[in-house]
């Protein structure tokens, strides 16, 4: 049970290409964008069709894949860990992020899995 305590699992579609940067030190660090849909009726029997976005990033060899592989539109599935980090933006504003830490990516679109 000790893996289960902090896993991602998401099945979705990318909503832009992935923001791919290397860093000194020659670490390469992919920034992703992907929504989730939920569909299922409400108490008035209407379908409702619910889109989340979630913060994904995925560092080294997983980073290079989705350089090489993933574009906007992409279907695909991931696993990783949900992190949190906080910052100060250039205004002096403390910001708080959500994301996940990416370390498994499977293509759904008729690619190769990597």
């Amino acid at each position: 049970m000790y893996a289960l305590k902090n896993k991602v699992q998401l099945i979705g579609n990318l909503g832009a290409d992935p923001e791919v940067r290397n860093l000194e030190g020659g670490k390469k660090v992919a920034k992703l964008n992907m929504a989730t849909n939920e569909n299922y009726k409400n108490a008035n029997g209407e379908k409702i069709n619910e889109t989340q976005w979630h913060q994904l990033v995925a560092w080294g060899k997983v980073a290079d894949i989705a350089e090489q592989y993933l574009k906007k539109g992409s279907e695909l599935a991931i696993e990783g860990k949900l992190t949190h980090r906080d910052y100060t933006d250039a205004n002096g504003v403390k910001k708080y992020v959500t994301e996940v830490q990416v370390n498994e990516i499977l293509l759904l679109d008729g690619k190769p899995t990597v």
